[in-house]
């Protein structure tokens, strides 16, 4: 296709809010392409609301499938609007069979998206679907299409513009309700429109925002309020949070627009919220999020750019992307408030700290720079910090769970050495090569790279479990490598691992364990290692919960030590 024949452009948006936002960057990207063209979006109601201030658009057409738009004459009606503008280019954001049919019905001449749901025969370029296995955020999936049209370079961040008189309308809006201009706003996005599923536990949203308000009280002269938002249909769910909250509160859930929720959501300090369109909105208002997953996959659809703000538990049944939990929805309930609240409290300090502004601290969670420094914490690999299926023997069978970037970042941070000791039979079993491992290793750095994770050494036994050799786990030939070329001191030492071998090995070199259920041993199993005196010092369900458990032992040590010193100077 010649980039200058396109003059007069339909853009098909996806429905989702959160999915047209992620759309944003490949729409300018489309201007990028062709600034002298008219771009026009076809979108519905609330995602036309959206762009309805985008600088990029020449119009906006609103596809109004409940009513104008509802059934096959309505669907005729749209396709002569759209004929009536004669396009010459349509671009399928939308993935639907509908959105390519209608465009072909409309007689648009070049009809350009990923080939999925059978509509291969309605359009002139089919982009083939990315593999599963090369899956990347949504924000990246819309930028790709167009890649064939001549698109270069990585995405850009989602930018919204939310206009000064909307802004001034809000804040108008919030003074009748006993909000000052001056006040610190704490969002608050407890629903989803997509189930409940989706949705963490009101009295810990409330908990939250109750902490988060008395905090940042006592730091700063401002008044907090808290601001809580919904969708239609979760009216009651806002009041019952409000309820809960010992703190001024606004409840706006269901008694806004889109424009208004966009000058609401950037008007906030932070936002904490589940997986949500608001969620998107925030990141592309430049507004901190802190956001909850459960059944779905933050590695597709985290706020882009705040990928550090996603809360998740590591469970082996999400993502599930089921609307409603079959059994005891335990990606939810089983992430505790300090989390989310501590994840509130480094957004704040990190994302939106204007100069002069105190640092927030949390009465829990004292200042943990350089509390592991000197210390090292060894790491296995496979079912540790990434899903591990067997033998992987490529860098595309190579994944990080969610959160472990994080989570390791946090330790580094802290000032710990990162050491991996992974066990490799696959290579004396000919299932891979040095040469593969190397690869996939320098994936896994990649991956860690993006949190600015610098591991400080990886050590590997190629042997056969029959081989007797001293350095398969739970031997400890590769800890005294790391001994004697790293200078590891053995009594400031941890070792996480998923498997019994793991445990077995920090007790015959004098480390602290930590097993986590992520791999072979599963919760149940784990309960069961009290009874037989193998169990690790601390048993967590991921890596950040290990992180968590690491900073404060390693704090609770450094404070028995310097009484110590006291008492014995």
């Amino acid at each position: 296709m010649r980039k200058d024949l396109p003059q007069n452009i339909l853009v098909r948006v996806p429905n989702w809010i959160g999915d047209a936002v992620m759309c944003e960057p490949a729409i300018r990207g489309l201007r990028s392409l062709f600034p002298e063209a008219e771009i026009t979006i076809l979108a519905k109601p609330a995602v036309a609301e959206l762009f309805s201030a985008a600088s990029e658009l020449s119009r906006v057409v609103v596809y109004e499938d409940k009513g104008l738009h509802a059934g096959l004459s309505g669907k005729w009606a749209l396709a002569g609007t759209l004929r009536r503008h004669g396009f010459d280019l349509a671009v399928l954001f939308q993935n639907a069979f509908e959105a390519a049919f209608l465009t072909w019905l409309a007689g648009i001449p070049q009809r350009y998206g990923y080939a999925t749901d059978g509509r291969v025969f309605f359009l002139t370029t089919p982009v083939a679907v990315p593999s599963r296995r090369h899956a990347v955020h949504q924000v990246e999936y819309y930028w790709n299409l167009l890649k064939p049209l001549g698109l270069s370079g990585g995405a850009s961040l989602p930018t919204l513009v939310v206009t000064a008189d909307e802004s001034r309308q809000l804040d108008v809006r919030l003074a009748g309700a006993g909000v000052g201009v001056s006040d610190v706003v704490i969002g608050i996005n407890p629903g989803s429109t997509y189930g409940s599923a989706k949705r963490w536990l009101p009295e810990r949203f409330a908990e939250v925002a109750q902490r988060l308000a008395e905090q940042i009280g006592q730091n700063e002269s401002a008044q907090v309020v808290v601001v809580i938002l919904g969708a239609r249909g979760e009216e009651s769910l806002g009041k019952d949070i409000a309820a809960r909250i010992n703190r001024r509160s606004v409840v706006l859930s269901g008694a806004t627009t889109i424009r208004e929720l966009m000058a609401v959501v950037k008007r906030c300090r932070l936002l904490v919220t589940n997986d949500t369109g608001p969620m998107h909105i925030a990141a592309a208002c430049g507004v901190p999020v802190v956001a909850v997953f459960g059944p779905t996959d933050s590695q597709a659809t985290a706020p882009y750019g705040q990928e550090r703000s996603i809360v998740r538990e590591a469970v082996d049944c999400a993502p599930c992307l089921l609307r409603e939990c079959p059994i005891d929805h335990r990606c939810m309930t089983r992430i505790p408030v300090d989390r989310v609240y501590d994840a509130a409290v480094e957004q704040l300090n990190g994302l939106s700290r204007p100069s002069g502004l105190p640092l927030l601290s949390s009465p829990d969670h004292t200042d943990q720079t350089n509390i592991l420094s000197g210390y090292t914490i060894f790491l296995d690999r496979d079912g540790t910090l990434n899903p591990d299926p067997g033998y992987i023997k490529s860098p595309d069978q190579f994944e990080l769970f969610p959160g472990v970037s994080e989570a390791l970042a946090r330790l580094k941070r802290a000032g710990a050495r990162l050491i991996i000791v992974t066990n490799q039979s696959g290579i004396a079993r000919g299932l891979l090569s040095r040469k593969d491992l190397d690869a996939v290793h320098m994936k896994l750095k990649r991956l860690l790279d993006g949190e600015s994770v610098t591991l400080d050494a990886i050590y590997f036994c190629p042997h056969h479990p029959d081989d007797g050799c001293e350095c398969r786990k739970p031997n400890r030939g590769m800890i005294d490598q790391a001994v004697r070329e790293c200078g590891v001191n053995l009594d400031r030492s941890y070792l996480i691992g998923d498997h019994l071998r793991d445990i077995e090995l920090a007790k015959r070199v004098g480390a602290r364990s930590v097993l986590v259920t992520t791999g072979v041993v599963s919760p149940q199993d784990a309960e069961k290692l009290n009874v037989s005196g193998t169990t690790a010092d601390r048993i967590v369900s991921s890596l950040a919960e290990a992180a968590d458990w690491l900073l404060s032992d390693a704090s609770r040590l450094s404070g028995q030590i310097r009484e110590r010193q006291v008492s014995h100077p």
